[in-house]
């Protein structure tokens, strides 16, 4: 991961977990009466070349949903987008901070993280609690693995952390259920906040570790129908310093919890439950990734596998309209990151995206991909 000695550039340039490999960053510090105050920021090169067909999205990250079984798609796509990132932190004397961070993806501004904490407290949007670099292999597409640990992606919450322990209440993350009909219901409603808990720790010496759950409440509402089921989830991850090698591993089960299971369904939240008979019925599902890395010259090798595979076969029994879900994800990539000078990163990958669907099909692309990246 990235180290620096200013406040919270490690979540900052990790990006959606994307070329967060041992590069320093020195951000403009401020300092004004008792508030020491940094900026930082990078701007990012991404481009691609689809081999098989176009699936690239914002950044041009690969997109399982934009994958087909179709021969009649254009082949040999080159492809360009930048993503960039700005912010500012501040800390007051008395020990209470402030983050307040946006960026460009996709050529649209939006907030990325804003939050304060103060001691063991941090209230506001940041990463999900429900979420770990432990167990993640570096990748130059900027979204990643399927199957790495927990949700991806950034949520408001109140957040509580002593040590190596987090427990959080946090905003619940695309409740997807399923009305009998089609998902992503307009009826669905948020009742309770989702409650998550996570523990990063050490084995022993070149051996760090997390485990994670987490417990939400399903509601499906629509002024005539009323019900609510309960969903969990859990993960854990795992780093192994072998020296020349290092070993990364995440392992997730959910069940009514898939919108926490990255890059599951279409393409990041599979459904969650669906509505049988008068009554929300969850769906089960697992995940995983496993990777190397290894130091090469300037840079870093990395090889890794991703699949999540949901179990869509009470679904489709009680209901009959499931043959073209996305019943697989998985993606490989192999790639090399390197550093030609400080805060400046480059990388090359070739990826491999497939998806399987219930109905017994399925679709797949290889892509190749470099990415530059400038750090401040």
């Amino acid at each position: 991961m990235i180290k620096s000695k200013n406040f919270l550039v490690l979540s900052i340039l990790s990006g959606m977990g994307s070329l967060g490999v041992s590069q320093s960053a020195i951000a403009f510090d401020i300092n004004a009466g008792d508030i020491q105050a940094n900026v930082y920021g990078y701007a990012q090169l991404n481009t691609v070349y689809d081999i098989n067909e176009d699936i690239g999205v914002a950044t041009q990250s690969g997109s399982f949903a934009k994958l087909t079984d179709s021969n009649n798609v254009a082949e040999g796509v080159f492809d360009a987008d930048q993503q960039s990132v700005i912010g500012i932190s501040a800390q007051h004397k008395d020990g209470a901070k402030v983050v307040v961070e946006g960026h460009f993806r996709g050529g649209t501004f939006s907030i990325r993280q804003a939050y304060g904490s103060y001691e063991n407290w941090t209230v506001g949007r940041t990463w999900s609690n429900y979420n770990s670099w432990t167990g993640w292999t570096p990748t130059v597409d900027i979204d990643s693995t399927a199957g790495i640990a927990g949700v991806q992606d950034r949520v408001e919450q109140i957040r509580y952390t002593d040590g190596g322990l987090s427990l959080a209440l946090e905003k619940d993350y695309f409740p997807n259920v399923n009305d009998g009909s089609s998902d992503w219901s307009a009826s669905t409603k948020t009742s309770l906040p989702t409650f998550t808990a996570r523990y990063e720790g050490s084995a022993a010496e070149g051996v760090n570790f997390v485990v994670a759950g987490m417990g939400r409440m399903l509601t499906l509402d629509d002024g005539t129908t009323d019900e609510s089921t309960i969903g969990f989830g859990a993960f854990s991850g795992v780093d192994v310093n072998m020296g020349a090698v290092t070993l990364h591993a995440v392992v997730n089960y959910s069940d009514g919890t898939n919108s926490y299971l990255y890059r599951s369904g279409a393409d990041y939240t599979g459904t969650d439950a669906y509505l049988h008979n008068g009554d929300l019925e969850t769906v089960s599902a697992w995940g995983g990734s496993i990777g190397l890395s290894t130091k090469i010259g300037e840079g870093d090798f990395n090889i890794v596998y991703g699949k999540v595979k949901m179990d869509l076969d009470d679904m489709n029994n009680d209901l009959g309209n499931v043959g073209g879900n996305n019943e697989a994800n998985s993606n490989a990539f192999v790639n090399y990151i390197w550093y030609p000078v400080n805060n400046v990163t480059m990388g090359v990958e070739l990826g491999y995206f497939k998806s399987d669907y219930f109905d017994g099909s399925d679709a797949d692309a290889t892509r190749l991909m470099y990415t530059a990246k400038f750090s401040f």
